[in-house]
């Protein structure tokens, strides 16, 4: 086994390693977890939420005992492969043991440590920019045609797994116009390649075109609810931050890209990048959408800088470029991580404030960073809903409806009772039982007027109660309310029916 390899392999089990550690164990999953596990449960050709490659990941996981190791341990191989993939890249581009080691660190020790803490599809997606652009790279170093039907291939696989992927092609292919290989378009084989492509992910359209394409009201919704709060200028600050620690290697490879001569083939990535990054901000996309960009320019920065840090007294700079990277990751551990307990991080409220990490998706400062709060109060809402379901008289004939993904994807992975929670939020509008004739009723509400409940289902039932409620106050779902009606007096099916009828219109 050769050194380069020794090093590579260091580098990925320092990767799942620091995965693993860097979440304390007062925290549980996230929101989205909850519903990307219960699409195992649900498997179709495309969700209200994400395409489908989520769904068959959940079900590997699933199949691997659904444990919460297994749960991060596919982000955090999405992000060792993308180291990987950068590696690789420094190879083609013909990059010195030091570039090598330069960029794996510049990878390592970034943003991806906290996105691969999250079992989400942006992992995946950033992993599939990453490859997508390793793939350009190896066919303008080659042209071999082959090269075409293999980014077909990954772009088919990106895109069932994160519709984020077309924002590439809103990069690439004015770049591609404006540089030496505009040629591309004259290739026959391009056209068979979009083709095999589009062969792929056929299923997927065909299941948004069944379901009048929800993808688009989902756009819209999020459109009008969240990224009307985007603020450009906070977009671009965000750019850096995501690589602050290897900043100087990505302005290394721009300048490399516009004047080093061995680079000059690869111009149109400079292009890519400005076209990309515009269509981001006119959209207003989030943050985070745009990480997928930077680690191939990793590559570049480091191939360069490997070349002219390799001789006389600049060779000593070469150990500088490294620890920098790693240096960064110092207060990044403090704040950007779910490492600290929530008592904590209210009592130092300020320095994440400053940092804009308790600002959430409705532009509000609140007490905890969002992803946090929403790591909060699952196993406890899970704990009572079982309470209450395991006091109802006829339980096998309970609906648990709740308001949103999260509670009821929670309660799914955690209830120890045989009942699934469904709601008439995201996915799980697909996905009630209307084959059974239910008697009883658990809403589990997010915090509002109790009254109001029970003015609305109390006629529908003999009995009802508030039963319980979550109790976390750093939570997001704090002061959500758990209500019990037993013994219906009509129909409940039919009253379902019509509100998912009524939402799958709106939609």
């Amino acid at each position: 086994m050769s050194n380069k390899t020794i090093i590579l392999i260091s580098f990925i089990a320092l990767k799942f390693l620091l995965q693993y550690i860097l979440i304390s164990p007062e925290y549980e999953l996230q929101r989205d977890e909850y519903l990307h596990l219960d699409q195992a449960n649900h498997l179709a050709w495309g969700y209200l939420s994400v395409p489908p490659f989520t769904s068959w990941n959940s079900y590997i996981i699933q199949l691997l005992g659904n444990s919460v190791y297994w749960i991060k341990f596919f982000p955090a191989l999405f992000g060792a492969l993308t180291i990987v993939v950068v590696w690789k890249s420094i190879e083609v581009l013909n990059g010195s043991l030091f570039a090598l080691v330069l960029g794996a660190t510049c990878v390592l020790f970034s943003v991806l440590l906290r996105v691969n803490t999250l079992y989400q599809p942006n992992s995946f997606d950033i992993l599939s920019w990453t490859i997508l652009y390793f793939i350009l790279i190896k066919y303008i170093k080659s042209e071999n045609p082959k090269w075409l039907f293999i980014g077909a291939a990954m772009f088919a696989l990106a895109f069932l797994n994160k519709y984020n992927i077309v924002f590439l092609l809103f990069g690439l292919i004015p770049a591609l116009l404006f540089s030496e290989h505009r040629k591309i378009f004259l290739q026959p084989k391009l056209y068979l390649a979009i083709v095999f492509g589009l062969i792929i992910i056929t299923p997927n359209l065909l299941w948004q075109y069944a379901n009048g394409f929800p993808v688009f009201h989902h756009l819209k919704v999020l459109s009008e609810t969240q990224l009307v709060n985007v603020d450009r200028v906070g977009f671009l600050k965000s750019q850096i931050l995501f690589f602050i620690g290897s900043i100087f290697v990505l302005v290394a490879s721009w300048y490399a890209l516009l004047f080093y001569t061995p680079f000059s083939k690869y111009k149109l990535f400079l292009l890519s990048i400005l076209f990309t990054l515009i269509t981001f901000l006119f959209f207003r996309a989030k943050d985070y959408y745009a990480i997928g960009i930077y680690p191939i320019y990793i590559s570049f920065g480091s191939v360069y800088l490997g070349e002219i840090l390799k001789d006389g007294w600049q060779k000593y700079l070469q150990p500088l470029a490294i620890v920098l990277p790693v240096l960064s990751f110092i207060p990044m551990y403090q704040f950007v991580f779910p490492n600290r307990s929530p008592s904590y991080i209210v009592e130092h409220a300020e320095s994440y404030k400053k940092l804009g990490l308790l600002r959430w998706e409705d532009g509000k400062d609140h007490l905890m960073p969002q992803d946090f709060a929403d790591m909060l109060g699952w196993k406890e809402l899970a704990k009572k809903v079982d309470g209450v379901y395991s006091s109802l008289p006829n339980k096998q004939k309970t609906l648990l409806l709740c308001d949103n993904y999260g509670q009821a994807g929670a309660i799914n992975y955690y209830t120890r009772q045989n009942i699934r929670a469904v709601s008439f939020n995201a996915d799980y509008i697909d996905w009630f039982d209307l084959t059974i004739n239910y008697e009883n009723l658990i809403r589990v509400k997010e915090q509002s007027d109790m009254n109001l409940e029970f003015e609305e289902t109390s006629p529908f039932f003999h009995h009802s109660i508030l039963a319980d409620s979550i109790s976390n106050q750093h939570a997001r779902e704090y002061g959500t309310l758990i209500y019990s009606f037993t013994k219906a007096k009509i129909d409940i099916r039919q009253r379902i029916i019509e509100e998912i009828n009524e939402k799958k219109i709106k939609r």
